[in-house]
């Protein structure tokens, strides 16, 4: 899932060399903080959230098919 959130960030942003994502396993999900630099990360978040929120639906579905529950943060 990690590829995932990579591949989506960096066909959005004008430099997607410096796109990172960590993972965090917690107790009941795993948390991706997805860094970018910060003149990227308006395109991340989009107007409104809007590209975010559908990063994050698409994360959600990816993770409930290996029966898994995922958290996508913003850094």
């Amino acid at each position: 899932m990690q590829e995932l959130i990579e591949y989506m960030a960096r066909n959005l942003v004008d430099h997607p060399e410096d796109v990172r994502v960590s993972e965090t396993s917690g107790a009941h999900a795993v948390v991706y903080e997805l860094h970018v630099r910060p003149s990227d990360k308006g395109w991340v978040i989009g107007r409104e959230g809007r590209v975010a929120n559908a990063m994050r639906t698409l994360l959600r579905v990816a993770a409930a098919r290996k029966r898994r529950r995922a958290v996508l943060e913003i850094v």
